[in-house]
C-alpha cells in the first residue's frame, strides 16, 4: 500500500528553531522574490542569502527560475533550494503553477540527498490563491508516490520520509495526508498495468486501503444484474483473471450523520482493446488506463475516510471490465436491454465506457430515489478522446436541467480552480439527444456511430445525452453531472507515460467541504 511521506506542519516564525529537524530549506515564491522575502518568513542569514542571489543573478529578480540549489551553514543540511514561479498575476495564471514550481524544487532537493526538506511558498494575495499552501503541500507529498510496479520491484528508489511545510497547522497537514492518501490510491488504481490491476486485483487493492476505515466495501462478483456491463466483459469471461466485477464502496460520516449523498459511478476499464470494433493503429498503446475514473472516484472515497469528511455520504460503484476480443465478443447491431429497461442497439463496441457507466448510474439512480432533493449523482470517466480535442488537459463537465438549477457545476468548478484540477463546461443539446435516437422499433437508443469520438461532432456531449437516457435519469427529477476526465487523468497528457493525477478527487473532496 503507498503510504505518503508525513506532512508536518511549522510555523512562520519556527523556521529557525526546527531547522535541526529537516535537511533542506526550499523556497518556492512568485516574482520577483524580492517582494515576497517577508511573507516567506525566512530567517535572516536565509534571506541575507537569497539577496545575495538576486544581486549576482538578475534572472532571479526577473523569474521564474530554478530551482537551484546553494549551500548555507544557515540552512537545514546545509541546504536552500530556491525556484520561483512568474508574477502570477496575469489573468490566465493560476494555481497549478505553484504546483509545478513546488513539484521541480522538492524532486531537486531530494535528489541532492535530503530526506525531510522544509518548504515555504509564498504567493500573491489573490483569492485565487487561497488554497495555494494546500496545493503546495500536496504537490510536495505526489512527488514521493511512485508506479506501483516500480516498488513491488524495488525500483522506486529512496526519498522523501518526511515533509515540512510552513505555514501550515498540525490538522491541516493531517487533512491534506488524508487526500494524498487517497490520490495514491487512485493512481495506483489508474497506472498500473492491465494484468497487476486486472478486474478482482483492483478489488483486492480496494479491500485492503479501505481495511482500517470507516468504508464498507462489497465485490459483486456476479455482474448479471447490469446487463451492459455484462455484454463488454463477455469476451473475458473466458479467462479467469480478467473476470469483471463491480466495487460497491460506501462511506457515512461518523455518528452517521450527514445531510447529503454524493452517488458515484467510476468507469473501470482495465484494458480496452476497442473489443470486435478493434483499437488498430497504435491506439492501444495505454489503454489499461482506462479505469481512471474508478480510481478517481476510489481516491475520493479514501480521501474522504483519511479526512473524516462531515456531512455527507458517499455511494460509489466502480465498474472493473475488461473490453476483450474473442469469440464471445459482444459485437455492433446486438439489441441489449440496460439495467433500467431500455434497449440499447450497440452502435460500436469500442464506445464501451458509456455501456458500463449506464448499468451503474441507473442502479444509483434506484438508490437515490429517496432522497432526491439532497443528493447529486455524478459519474467520473476516461470516456472520449473528444474531450481531449475540445478542451485539452481540462476535464470536460456537463450537467442536466436539475443540477444545473441548483449550480452544481457551477460551484463544482470553483473548487477545481482553486485546487488546480480546473474544468471546463458544456450544455448538453437537442441534437446530442437525435444522435443517440432510435432509428427503429426494435431499440430505443443507439450507443454510437461508427467513428470515434474525435472524428464525431459533438463527441464527448453526445454520450452524455446517451447516459441520462439509457440510465433512465431523464426526467427522474434528480441532479445528474458527468465528468469525462479523458484530458485531466495524466500530468503530462500522455496516455501510456503520463503521472495519473486522480483528478477529480480534490475537487470532489473541496466541494463536500466548502472549500
Amino acid at each position: 500500500m503507498y503510504v505518503p511521506p508525513l506532512l508536518l506542519g511549522v510555523a512562520k516564525d519556527a523556521i529557525a528553531s526546527e531547522a535541526s529537524s529537516f535537511d533542506a530549506l526550499v523556497i518556492v515564491s512568485a516574482s520577483p522574490i524580492a517582494n515576497y522575502l517577508e511573507a516567506l518568513a525566512l530567517p535572516e542569514p536565509i534571506a541575507a542569502l537569497v539577496r545575495s542571489v538576486i544581486d549576482a543573478d538578475r534572472a532571479f529578480a526577473r523569474g521564474p527560475q530554478g530551482p537551484s540549489l546553494f549551500p548555507s551553514d544557515h540552512a537545514p543540511g546545509k541546504r536552500v533550494v530556491l525556484a520561483t514561479c512568474n508574477t502570477l498575476t496575469d489573468d490566465i495564471d493560476d494555481v497549478r503553477l505553484v504546483a509545478e514550481t513546488v513539484t521541480s524544487a522538492i524532486n531537486r532537493a531530494v535528489a541532492s540527498g535530503a530526506k525531510k526538506p522544509l518548504l515555504t511558498v509564498a504567493t500573491p494575495d489573490d483569492p485565487k490563491y487561497r488554497r495555494a499552501l494546500d496545493v503546495a503541500a500536496l504537490a510536495a507529498l505526489a512527488t514521493q508516490w511512485h508506479a506501483l510496479e516500480a516498488r513491488e520491484a524495488g525500483r522506486a528508489g529512496e526519498g522523501a520520509t518526511a515533509i515540512g511545510v510552513v505555514g501550515l497547522s498540525e490538522a491541516r497537514a493531517a487533512y491534506l495526508h488524508g487526500l494524498e492518501a487517497g490520490r495514491g490510491l487512485g493512481r495506483d488504481i489508474t497506472g498500473t498495468e492491465p494484468e497487476r490491476m486486472a478486474p478482482l486485483r483492483a478489488a483486492v487493492l480496494c479491500e485492503r486501503a479501505f481495511a482500517e476505515t470507516d468504508v464498507r466495501v462489497v465485490i459483486h462478483r456476479d455482474t448479471a444484474r447490469w446487463p451492459l456491463l455484462s455484454a463488454v466483459a463477455r469476451a473475458s469471461n473466458v479467462v479467469e483473471r480478467h473476470r469483471p466485477c463491480v466495487i460497491e464502496l460506501e462511506y457515512v460520516p461518523e455518528g452517521g450523520r450527514y445531510d447529503r449523498t454524493l452517488y458515484l459511478a467510476g468507469k473501470g476499464l482495465t484494458y480496452d482493446t476497442g473489443g470486435a470494433d478493434l483499437k488498430t493503429g497504435g491506439s492501444m498503446a495505454g489503454m489499461s488506463r482506462d479505469k481512471g475514473g474508478a480510481g478517481a472516484v476510489a481516491a475520493f472515497v479514501r480521501a474522504c475516510a483519511a479526512a473524516k469528511l462531515q456531512g455527507v455520504r458517499v455511494v460509489a460503484l466502480l465498474g472493473m471490465v475488461r473490453n476483450s476480443i474473442g469469440e464471445e465478443s459482444f459485437v455492433s447491431d446486438e439489441v441489449i436491454a440496460s439495467h433500467a429497461g431500455v434497449r440499447v442497439r450497440i452502435g460500436n463496441t469500442d464506445a464501451e465506457g458509456r455501456l458500463v457507466l449506464a448499468d451503474l448510474l441507473s442502479d444509483l439512480r434506484e438508490r437515490a430515489a429517496s432522497d432526491a432533493g439532497t443528493s447529486v449523482i455524478a459519474s467520473v470517466a476516461t470516456l472520449t478522446g473528444h474531450v481531449i480535442r475540445a478542451f485539452g488537459p481540462y476535464v470536460g463537465a456537463i450537467e442536466n436541467k436539475v443540477a444545473r438549477d441548483r449550480g452544481v457545476i457551477a460551484s463544482l468548478a470553483a473548487c477545481a480552480e482553486r485546487w488546480g484540477e480546473p474544468m471546463e463546461w458544456t450544455r448538453v443539446r437537442r441534437e446530442d439527444y437525435a444522435f443517440c435516437a432510435a432509428r427503429s422499433n426494435a431499440e430505443d437508443l443507439v450507443s454510437s456511430n461508427r467513428l470515434a469520438s474525435v472524428d464525431t461532432a459533438r463527441g464527448h456531449q453526445g454520450p452524455f445525452a446517451f447516459l441520462d437516457v439509457a440510465s433512465g435519469m431523464k426526467n427522474s427529477g434528480l441532479a445528474y453531472v458527468h465528468l469525462d476526465i479523458g484530458g485531466g487523468a495524466f500530468l503530462p497528457l500522455d496516455w501510456q507515460f503520463g503521472r495519473p493525477t486522480s483528478a477529480p478527487a480534490l475537487t470532489l473532496a473541496a466541494w463536500c467541504t466548502g472549500e
